[in-house]
């Protein structure tokens, strides 16, 4: 069977791509106790690659590169597992093979210090009324800590609905207007403003800012000076099923230690589902729906419900470390800038918890684009441009976007310097399409190139299906953007050649719901590779275009990344 179209194209797809940007993991209750278990269906391991490279970016070459990352004697790449050893020795390897050099300052690798909790014992009693209500992990709700602490406590904090918790002053809506959350509980509900009644005059209409990320969210209520956070769960809202987020917060979390990222953090946050939120409002004498109706309209005042909050998180914390590797082909007349090229490394690796196959190989999610920065790597090293090409692969994408956060706080090449960054994050398996979506259309001055390149394809571009799941902040180019580096996301469309768009739905479909983020994501010798040729020759002419060239592509006028890009050329001095 072939693999599916990666599911951010579509309007079909129910539970989107990097959903959580977190590890799935089993449905239970977090265990310190649970035994390992034996892959039912392991594969064998790969060996050591006999594979005669062509060159050229080619199908054969690809394919070997997800078969061996995608194998289970990578037992999924989980960052800080004998899994990213194997890749980041395969990765430099190849890399060497090519005919690259080390990309940071030398080395082949950047360390990213972290964080791994794994909570043993989370728990979270809600007494509205009087009357408490035990909510149990997995299947009423789910919490975390982000705190770095081995024991994390909240006792009888007050509880306060605060509508979609927004500050943005920009749009006039601060939904904590007035209050005091310091010491309290609070419940916000997912996605923007306007989403639940959709009102297009509200934020971007369907399309979701960075204020609907529940990253946002939780950000913010740390900000305020909350004690805890609860996100309301709904499919639509959140664009996902409550089984993607259970399965993400389950098991060892991680992330950048506090002192490489010091903004403030709750000590418990999580979600609770639809149905907990109903039965507690009404328990509290307050009707959920017509509270959500009500915070859709400007002017919201946050609702104090007749209800307080204990939880309670004991963890095993450890200082770890992952590892970014850095490539690089150095430029033949201005080395000091470059394009960069990134695609994530990691999965979700080896659940000892589980029974049965129990690797999630991650062969879609993301070896192919890994492989993808591979191919276009020995393409560069056969003829340099002027500018150098980076090629990046960092670790932790899966746990919020960390490895990338990271690099851009300590980029090998100035960010000043960097011309753009063209990420790769799941490659179409799926033949060739008579179209591209680039997730975020409209930003930058870097659609204007690809579109220069796939008008002579007689392809066309389109931006995501789904604006409103937020695709946009869900991937490592996010993290650059932010930076104000430029950064084009493209992928192969749904308009399949063969078959058209029902097709391509279709296949995206059969990822979504039985592959995406589970051990099923294998490789695939059935897959058709000749739209994924396709798609990387158009981001290898991008880049090609840029590192042979002298333009500084920037955002649009009014793009809120645009200002950061105008400091840094300013501060270039050019």
């Amino acid at each position: 069977m072939r693999n599916a179209l990666h599911p951010r194209t579509l309007v079909l797809c129910l539970a989107s791509a990097i959903a959580l940007t977190a590890c799935n993991r089993a449905a239970d209750a977090p265990t310190a106790d649970a035994a390992p278990a034996t892959s039912a269906t392991a594969t064998t391991p790969a060996p050591a690659s006999t594979h005669a490279f062509v060159p050229g970016i080619a199908a054969g070459d690809f394919a070997e590169h997800v078969r061996v990352l995608a194998s289970d004697e990578f037992e999924g790449r989980a960052p800080g597992s004998v899994g990213e050893d194997k890749t980041v020795d395969y990765l430099v390897a190849q890399f060497k093979r090519m005919g690259l050099e080390p990309g940071n300052a030398g080395e082949w690798t950047q360390v990213v210090p972290m964080t791994e909790t794994t909570a043993n014992k989370a728990t979270l009693d809600i007494d509205v009324a009087g009357k408490s209500h035990a909510l149990k992990f997995g299947d009423d709700m789910v919490i975390g800590t982000r705190s770095g602490q081995q024991h994390v406590e909240v006792k009888d904090s007050d509880v306060v609905f605060v509508g979609y918790g927004v500050d943005a002053p920009e749009q006039q809506w601060n939904d904590y207007a007035g209050l005091d959350v310091k010491g309290k509980t609070v419940v916000i509900l997912v996605n923007d403003p306007g989403f639940h009644v959709d009102d297009p005059e509200l934020f971007e209409g369907r399309r979701m800012t960075y204020y609907g990320r529940w990253t946002y969210k939780f950000e913010e209520a740390a900000r305020k000076g909350a004690a805890a956070a609860l996100i309301v769960h709904d499919d639509a809202g959140a664009s996902y099923g409550w089984d993607v987020v259970r399965g993400s917060w389950s098991g060892a979390q991680f992330d950048l230690r506090a002192s490489d990222d010091p903004a403030p953090r709750l000590p418990i946050q999580g979600w609770i589902t639809g149905e907990q939120a109903k039965a507690l409002f009404a328990a509290s004498g307050q009707d959920f729906d017509a509270l959500r109706k009500a915070a859709n309209k400007r002017g919201f005042k946050a609702v104090p419900l007749d209800a307080k909050a204990s939880g309670a998180i004991d963890s095993t914390v450890v200082e770890k470390s992952s590892r970014n590797v850095v490539a690089k082909v150095r430029g033949t007349g201005k080395p000091d800038e470059a394009v960069v090229y990134l695609a994530h490394w990691d999965h979700l690796g080896k659940h000892a918890e589980e029974t049965g196959d129990n690797i999630y190989n991650g062969a879609i999610d993301n070896a192919t684009g890994v492989a993808g920065i591979m191919e276009l790597a020995g393409e560069f090293a056969k003829a340099p441009p002027k500018r150098s090409v980076v090629f990046l692969a960092v670790t932790l994408e899966e746990s919020g976007l960390l490895g990338s956060k990271y690099y851009v706080a300590h980029p090998a090449v100035p960010l000043k310097d960097t011309v753009a960054a063209i990420n790769i994050d799941a490659m179409s398996t799926s033949g060739p399409a008579k179209d591209m979506v680039v997730t975020g259309l409209g930003n930058s001055e870097l659609d204007d190139l690809l579109k220069s390149i796939t008008d002579k394809q007689g392809r066309v571009l389109h931006a995501e299906a789904t604006p409103e799941s937020g695709f946009y902040f869900r991937s490592d180019h996010f993290n650059f953007a932010k930076s104000g580096v430029p950064a084009l996301y493209a992928e192969g469309g749904e308009d399949l050649v063969e078959g058209g768009t029902a097709a391509g739905r279709k296949a995206a479909e059969a990822y979504t719901e039985a592959r995406y983020h589970k051990p099923a994501d294998e490789f695939d010798p059935n897959w058709n590779l000749e739209g994924t040729v396709q798609d990387l020759d158009t981001l290898y002419q991008v880049g090609r275009t840029l590192a042979d060239g002298d333009a500084w592509p920037n955002w649009r006028a009014g793009n809120p990344f645009r200002a950061a890009r105008d400091a840094s050329r300013a501060d270039a001095g050019k």
